[in-house]
């Protein structure tokens, strides 16, 4: 949402914390900004790593007693105590607009399942990195969506 980026947005999101999400997922500039901590961004993009805002992630989600997921090359889940890392992916995810925004979606509706939240949202993580790894292997960004689109349809369906 490119929170630390656009002061309005920033603002906004700020009041939605208020609202106590089930999860937060955001880059680790985002964390960082929701975090109260500097962040180094260029628009939705982040120049800072996951596992540098970790520490971040884990005061947020202590603060607010939810599940935060800074995602990455590697994504981090935490509860503010556990943290559970996922690795895999491809980097034409980072280069095709709307794949954030389709794991933001992704982890909300993973927030809903009964459960451990903390694994269901890794696991949501893990279902995107899976289906990515896939599309990638379709060809090159034109093609990327509609096989990445393709692959997470075929994992879920299992």
């Amino acid at each position: 949402m490119a929170v630390g980026a656009l002061t309005v947005r920033t603002a906004f999101c700020h009041e939605l914390l208020a609202l106590q999400p089930a999860t937060i997922r955001g880059n680790a500039s985002e964390i960082l900004a929701l975090a109260g901590m500097s962040a180094g961004g260029r628009g939705v993009d982040t120049t800072d790593t996951a596992a540098a805002a970790l520490p971040a992630a884990q005061a947020l989600a202590r603060r607010l007693a939810t599940v935060v997921a800074v995602t990455g090359e590697v994504d981090y889940v935490t509860d503010g105590e556990r943290v559970l890392s996922v690795a895999g992916g491809n980097p034409l995810m980072t280069r095709v607009v709307g794949t954030g925004c389709a794991l933001s979606a992704v982890v909300a509706a993973s927030a809903a399942l009964p459960g451990d939240r903390l694994e269901n949202v890794a696991a949501a993580c893990g279902l995107m990195k899976q289906a990515g790894e896939i599309a990638a292997r379709q060809g090159g960004p034109g093609s990327f969506i509609p096989a990445f689109l393709d692959a997470l349809y075929q994992e879920v369906q299992g």
